[in-house]
């Protein structure tokens, strides 16, 4: 036997003989995507290395009555700006306020959408928000890289940045350089699958939108009441049914994020039953809110992109969750101060999107979802968290309940109700889109790498404890 071999060996010995654990969670009910027991959670050195028998600990949780997940994965947020000097947008929230955030709503993993800046590669980006990261991020992370050019040097770092453990690559059809530079974009699309990576895509055309905005000019329907107007579902509808095409012909998957509209989510379905690799996020905005809500006050609060849609594709969204052609939940969380939300000088075209979602996104689907009896607990756990391990290279470190996994898990105490209310929570912004809301389950504990990183609504961590998570190839469902 190796050195190495006989050191683990009495290691676990040791274990189980001899020296207790870091931390025990006793008698909650655990839950998996497939699995759902009552059980023991054994926790060392940051991993799971027990569920069941008998364990003893320096440490010990009673989560009798309780819930027990993975810790939420949200690969879809934005803790770092687009751009600097006048063209930067003015995101509140950078990793510290984000992941404080994350941390009090369960999130216990991001993965942070990073522009280039004016001359940047894809490379440069992902070094310089990792170095950000580092130094303020209290969840884990890992960084999506924007490629906004399809120039020789970015196309050359697809296959880079795989090997260096950045398996995906986020594209917007939203911007009008997509169709000036459409060839080149399909060239990035064959080699971001030739890596064993995924693309991300941002489906709303952009040449739709622009005539759009034009019309809506030409008739003074300039208020944000007519935001949705600048953005209808046929935009978001003819750019998923292209990103299809797209992932067809270049054998490139694709993750189409923040779906919004039914007839959208059409193609994507459509697609899954023909075997092409195509993944769907939605998010809470299209769960729970509908357009109604431009017709009332304050319709700026509600603008993200795409636009909320009617009630049928909030529940055609619901639907996608239970039944499979949803596969993630993740936040877009991109949140801004209201007043600059409510900004009258902005015109509906040009309205700032995005609002403050990692603290409610977890409670919000537990209470509108698992309670109502929408989706079952095992798929609440698939759609935020476990898919997204999968998908984007982190299963089975992330993602699950089992031995050998990061002790990321949320004990959950399913009666707590709260009434939302953003101007007091964990974010910089002062608002969310769902104030005033009553919401039934809360996390009662945050646990990250086994330490308690959150109890209740307390964040006990501290700026620079998230690492950067190695990743390998993106995993098909």
């Amino acid at each position: 036997m190796s050195s190495l071999a006989t050191a683990r060996a009495l290691r676990l010995w040791q274990r189980l003989h001899c020296s207790p654990m870091d931390l025990v969670i006793r008698g909650g009910t655990v839950v998996s995507a497939g699995t759902e027991a009552v059980t023991d959670i054994g926790v060392e050195d940051g991993r799971i290395v027990q569920l069941g028998g008998s364990m003893d600990a320096a440490s010990t949780i009673d989560a009798t009555g309780k819930v027990i997940t993975p810790g939420g994965i949200d690969q879809h947020v934005h803790l770092t700006p687009p751009a600097t000097g006048a063209a930067a947008w003015e995101w509140v929230d950078d990793f510290e306020s984000g992941t404080r955030a994350a941390l009090a709503g369960g999130v216990t993993t991001v993965g942070n959408i990073s522009f280039p800046h004016r001359d940047e590669t894809m490379a440069a980006a992902v070094q310089r928000d990792i170095e950000v990261a580092n130094q303020l991020s209290l969840t884990d992370f890992i960084i999506h890289p924007v490629l906004m050019s399809p120039d020789t040097a970015n196309l050359d770092e697809i296959q880079t940045l795989a090997e260096a453990g950045h398996t995906s690559v986020k594209i917007f059809l939203s911007f009008r350089r997509f169709d000036r530079e459409v060839q080149a974009f399909l060239a990035a699309m064959r080699r971001i699958g030739q890596a064993g990576s995924l693309a991300m895509i941002h489906c709303e055309d952009s040449a739709i939108m622009g005539c759009c905005a034009e019309i809506l000019r030409e008739e003074g329907k300039t208020g944000h009441e007519f935001y949705p107007d600048t953005r209808p579902v046929v935009s978001e509808a003819i750019a998923t049914a292209r990103a299809v095409a797209f992932a067809e012909v270049t054998d490139c998957p694709i993750y189409v994020v923040h779906l919004a509209a039914d007839k959208a989510l059409r193609a994507c379905r459509e697609a899954k039953r023909g075997g092409l690799g195509v993944y769907v996020e939605t998010r809470p905005l299209y769960l729970h809110l509908t357009r109604e809500r431009f017709a009332g006050p304050e319709p700026g609060r509600y603008t993200g992109a795409p636009p909320l849609r009617e009630q049928a594709d909030v529940d055609a969204m619901w639907a996608g969750i239970r039944f499979g052609d949803v596969d993630t939940v993740c936040t877009d969380h991109a949140p801004w101060m209201l007043a600059d939300k409510l900004d009258p000088a902005v015109e509906a075209a040009d309205m700032r999107q995005g609002c403050a979602d990692l603290e409610t996104m977890l409670p919000m689907i537990w209470s509108a979802g698992v309670r109502t009896g929408r989706i079952s607990l095992q798929r609440f756990v698939e759609v935020t968290s476990t898919n997204a391990a999968k998908l984007f290279g982190l299963y089975p470190r992330k993602g699950t309940i089992s031995v050998g996994a990061d002790a990321d898990l949320i004990i959950w105490d399913p009666e707590l109700t709260r009434v939302v209310d953003g101007a007091a929570m964990h974010s910089r912004s002062d608002f969310t889109p769902y104030d005033g809301t009553e919401v039934t389950g809360w996390p009662a504990y945050t646990i990250s790498r086994g330490e308690i990183v959150a109890e209740r609504d307390m964040v006990r961590a501290q700026p620079g404890r998230g690492r950067l998570v190695p990743r390998g190839r993106h995993q098909p469902l």
